[in-house]
């Protein structure tokens, strides 16, 4: 009965969390050296990081006045919510009520604000996957000294220096098939997934290649435009670690 209330907490919460992210994802969504948005396409002030996208003019902003939407529509909105819940809920349930499922939960909407901005200007902002790193490994720090945790807090710290590593040595060899972002992105994932050992950190790393290299595959049958098509690597890395998580949580 417990596992049952805690992955519908954690639905609930990715539910909550990712009605949230829209508004987030169109003032990060800017090219490399432009300032964050800080307005609607109508001109007027965006209120706050939070929330679904749209927005009233201030001067003008009576209760029955229509307000201006901009970014993604309201289904798309409506389908981030589902897909954040779903992701939650597999977590928790997989985590089995270990202390480290609340750090992964709790993680997902951040992932996925970085993969829908990644997916707009190909992009990872270092104001996410920075602090992301820091906080995955203070809250596994945390979930180690509780009873019942299924991983090694310090099989984390060393899964993300080294994903973080590959990724950077990948970064040095092709700088054009691959941003430095992922190198950032990639020290969040190789602690997620060195919490559960070498073979979750193994599966992680190869899934979100594997996962990348089937999208390239489907450019390319589309047509010879999709050969020269450049794609945002983030998403994949982050469904490859969230995959080997939930491997080695149900191992675990």
């Amino acid at each position: 009965m417990g596992l049952y209330v805690i992955t519908a907490a954690a639905v609930a919460y990715g539910v909550a969390a990712g009605l949230l992210l829209p508004r987030a994802a169109y003032r990060l969504s800017v090219e490399p050296d432009a300032a964050w948005r800080d307005r609607c396409p109508e001109g007027h002030p965006i209120p706050g990081w939070l929330g679904l996208p749209h927005c009233r003019d201030a001067e003008h902003a009576e209760p029955a006045r229509p307000r201006h939407r901009y970014g993604v529509g309201l289904g798309w909105a409506a389908g981030i919510a589902g897909i954040a819940g779903a992701v939650c809920g597999g977590l928790a349930w997989a985590g089995g009520g270990r202390p480290e499922g609340v750090v992964f939960v709790a993680a997902v909407p951040v992932l996925l604000l970085l993969g829908i901005v990644d997916l707009a200007v190909q992009r990872l902002p270092d104001v996410l996957t920075l602090p992301l790193a820091g906080a995955l490994a203070a809250g596994l720090g945390g979930a180690a000294l509780v009873p019942g945790a299924g991983g090694s807090w310090t099989g984390a710290l060393i899964g993300g220096g080294a994903l973080a590593g590959a990724y950077l040595l990948l970064y040095l060899l092709n700088p054009a098939g691959l941003g430095f972002g992922d190198v950032k992105l990639a020290l969040a994932l190789g602690v997620t997934l060195g919490w559960y050992g070498w073979g979750v950190w193994v599966a992680g790393a190869f899934l979100g290649f594997l996962y990348g290299a089937l999208y390239g595959l489907a450019l390319v049958l589309r047509g010879p435009g999709g050969r020269r098509t450049a794609f945002a690597f983030g998403p994949f890395m982050a469904a490859g670690a969230l995959t080997g998580v939930l491997l080695g949580g149900f191992g675990a």
